[in-house]
């Protein structure tokens, strides 16, 4: 048996996150990936660059403050290899690539910027072989602050992946572009009819929330019905209350809402009743390309 243990750092729209991971590789079976630990800071990037079009000093700072924890983090776990990849948020600041030099000189940790084609390959080549029927079709959809990635599953294959500038962050800073909502719908409706009969499979901070605040035991998935009525729930609720009531936490309080519009949205053009929430997403996909060398 060998053991090896990578990092991966997700710098998104709403929050950055450290994923580190062992990946036990033995001769008999697959090599199976288990999470060690997962830290979240809630540097909401987006509402800078969504609305100023850069990062602001502050969260420059608190970035490099960050970046530094996570690179003490990686020496104290004695990590092999790590991959910081940076998505929406950073790929549309103006001053983005100074932010990535400055974090470069004051913490040694390298970034990544990814485009959206990228970054939806990364996530779909996240371990999803305990979920995916090989006679069945999916549609996976990732949302994050910035963008949602949209990727088809038909007999274990990706038939069609997308990345749309539809997230969290950004339809809270009122960017609710209409045509973005008709483009992602005639994607959707193309792909399928051409598959026919799908089902969601859901990743996201949002939907992992929700899937927790259902009580449904690990592997059942959520109805359309249950997701919509809780959707009507939460709507139905202020800021203030979603948090001292439900115990959400700030920065989760007010993105869950637009979140659960997407993957709703998703599930109405796609016909699916049902979404799956396996609780993967970036990260892992960082993770599994670190140990198959495709940032080699």
């Amino acid at each position: 048996m060998k053991i090896k243990k990578y990092a991966a750092i997700d710098i998104g729209s709403n929050a950055i996150r450290l994923l580190i991971a062992n990946v036990i590789i033995t001769k008999e079976n697959e090599p199976q990936y288990k999470k060690v630990s997962l830290v979240r800071v809630p540097i909401r990037l987006g509402r800078d660059v969504f609305t100023d079009g850069k990062i602001s000093k502050g969260n420059q700072r608190r970035m490099i403050d960050a970046m530094k924890a996570y690179k003490l983090l990686m020496d104290v776990h004695q990590t092999e290899r790590y991959k910081a990849c940076a998505t929406s948020a950073m790929r549309e600041s103006s001053n983005g690539a100074k932010v990535v030099a400055l974090i470069k000189k004051e913490t040694g940790i390298e970034i990544d910027v990814i485009n959206g084609e990228t970054e939806a390959k990364i996530i779909s080549s996240t371990d999803l072989s305990d979920l995916i029927d090989g006679n069945k079709s999916y549609l996976y959809v990732d949302v994050g602050g910035g963008s949602t990635e949209f990727t088809f599953f038909s007999e274990g294959k990706i038939i069609a992946s997308k990345s749309y500038k539809m997230g969290t962050v950004r339809l809270l800073g009122k960017k609710d572009n209409k045509k973005t909502w008709k483009n992602i719908e005639k994607w959707i409706k193309k792909y399928s009819q051409k598959v026919g009969n799908i089902e969601l499979i859901g990743s996201g901070g949002n939907i992992n929330t929700i899937f927790k605040r259902s009580g449904n035991k690990s592997g059942k998935p959520l109805s359309y019905i249950y997701l919509n009525a809780h959707y009507k729930f939460l709507k139905s609720m202020t800021y203030e209350e979603r948090i001292s009531e439900l115990s959400l936490n700030p920065d989760r309080s007010d993105v869950i809402i637009p979140a659960t519009k997407i993957y709703l949205s998703a599930m109405k053009w796609s016909g699916a009743r049902k979404v799956h929430v396996p609780k993967i997403g970036l990260a892992d996909g960082i993770i599994k390309s670190l140990y198959l060398g495709k940032f080699d």
